[in-house]
């Protein structure tokens, strides 16, 4: 009311920009946390892979990142999210990260987040679903966030790798623990049994994508064709020739799409939750199709 009161003391025409710029700015504020934050855009890319067997080409991946759940992300969202992968009958969905989100209400609150999210992830139906760790589940605890996503049969993958075998065709599917707070171990997650083989790529889930980086410099990196990553909301709220306002600590350099690193290819996903305030504009939420071809 203070502020109504105040435009008495203006001019008609300042009181009528006052009143314009008030209104616009609630304007956007409603489109940016009910509409732009709700709009789903799907992204299908088709990923070349040097060294990959034929009986892969086509593999479907679908890739679903920071969920933040309750943390702003409501529980029938994140349903219809599922519904929509379903739709669209992936061979296999990795899930990269931050399930929850640290800070966000009490720790019983984040635990009881944390194991809606993996309830509701359940319903993905697609045999092959894998999962890594990002740096808010580890702030939520460890333990809290990994037991409930094994439980509803999503194996989480923490410096670990496992094979996708198609016939007598193989790849590997690797992830590292978060950059950020957690312990990455690549000689784990890429050990030199799986390195360089001459017809099984390595695809790597890693939360942060600026690990990129250290991927490269370290011997395992030849392996790995494919980099996916979540982390960086794609920047969340991105302003018209300015860019993003704000990215995440090891989400500074490689903040959304596709990057090609020489051999390595980097994918980074918007992700489909929101941290901070319940915000996205020219950022919306993002399901990635991965189409794996032989190069």
């Amino acid at each position: 009311m203070a502020f109504f009161s105040s435009l008495k003391n203006h001019s008609p025409s300042r009181r009528r920009l006052l009143k314009a710029g008030l209104f616009g700015a609630a304007g956007l504020a409603f489109y940016s946390g009910e509409i732009a934050r709700h709009w789903v855009e799907v992204v299908e890319r088709d990923i070349s892979l040097a060294r990959l067997p034929r009986v892969f080409d086509g593999l479907r991946i679908v890739q679903l990142s920071d969920f933040h759940l309750d943390g702003w992300t409501e529980p029938y969202f994140l349903r219809e999210v599922v519904e929509r992968v379903n739709r669209m009958q992936p061979d296999v969905v990795v899930l990269t990260g931050d399930f929850a989100t640290d800070g966000f209400g009490t720790k019983n609150y984040q635990h009881g987040a944390a194991r809606q999210c993996a309830q509701v992830l359940s319903g993905l139906h697609c045999n092959e679903r894998y999962a890594v760790l990002g740096n808010h589940d580890i702030g939520v605890g460890r333990y809290n966030v990994v037991r409930p996503l094994k439980d509803n049969g999503i194996p989480v993958l923490r410096n670990a790798c496992v094979p996708l075998q198609r016939g007598s065709g193989k790849i590997w599917l690797s992830g590292v623990d978060d950059p950020l707070l957690g312990h990455p171990n690549l000689d784990q997650a890429i050990p030199y049994s799986i390195r360089n083989l001459p017809d099984e790529p390595v695809v790597l889930l890693c939360h942060a994508p600026d690990y990129a980086d250290t991927l490269l410099k370290h011997e395992s990196g030849a392996s790995v064709g494919l980099m996916l990553s979540g982390h960086t909301h794609g920047g969340q709220v991105r302003l018209p020739f300015l860019g993003a306002v704000e990215l995440p600590e090891m989400g500074k350099k490689y903040a959304e799409g596709l990057f090609q690193l020489g051999a390595l290819q980097l994918y980074v996903n918007r992700g489909i939750g929101t941290i901070g305030l319940p915000f996205r504009l020219n950022c919306p939420p993002e399901i990635t199709i991965l189409t794996l071809r032989a190069a």
